[in-house]
């Protein structure tokens, strides 16, 4: 997902400094599907600014942290924002995931070695689910419904990737990642 658009719809909401931004990102579990990395926020607030998308509002000083620059969305902000939600929306994207570039040889590896692996990464999943459940259930009363959909969507992603783990999990526990002839859905 675009971090322009992100920080342009953010700031549809509400006029904000980066850092609140970011908070809000994080506090909305964003950051599981926006790759960002430190400063990058603040290169894209810098390109948009530069494009005439977001205008500088005031600079606030609080104590001794680092004065924070407000922004706000302009008109060709705006514009720019609908025409970039409306291509994400429209837009078709493959899913790669991590580990298909190694479950196609994963019969011929040690097995109780994968199975520890997987047994870990079950957990860090499980650990997952119940955070998106929780942002959920906290931003119900606070958010648009259109971002609850994006919240409720990440959580049955992530249930469904659990399911899936746990099948994996139980082939590699039990030596079956190499059977041939058996389908999943019949076990």
């Amino acid at each position: 997902m675009s971090m322009k658009l992100v920080l342009l719809g953010l700031l549809m909401e509400a006029d904000s400094h980066p850092y609140e931004m970011r908070q809000k990102m994080k506090d909305r579990s964003m950051l599981h599907y926006i790759k960002m990395q430190e400063g990058s926020l603040y290169y894209a607030i810098d390109q948009l600014r530069k494009q005439g998308c977001v205008e500088a509002m005031q600079t606030v000083k609080e104590g001794k942290r680092p004065d924070r620059t407000v922004y706000r969305i302009t008109d060709e902000g705006k514009s720019l924002f609908q025409d970039m939600l409306l291509e994400q929306l429209a837009g078709n994207t493959s899913v790669f995931h991590p580990m298909y570039a190694a479950l196609p040889f994963a019969w011929s590896g040690d097995q109780q070695r994968i199975h520890a692996v997987l047994v870990e990464k079950l957990k860090q999943q499980q650990d997952k689910v119940l955070k998106m459940e929780q942002v959920y259930l906290e931003h119900v009363p606070i958010v648009p419904r259109s971002v609850l959909h994006m919240m409720k969507g990440q959580w049955e992603h992530a249930v469904v990737e659990l399911r899936w783990l746990e099948r994996l999990t139980e082939d590699a526990s039990c030596g079956a990642l190499n059977v041939r002839g058996v389908p999943i859905e019949n076990e």
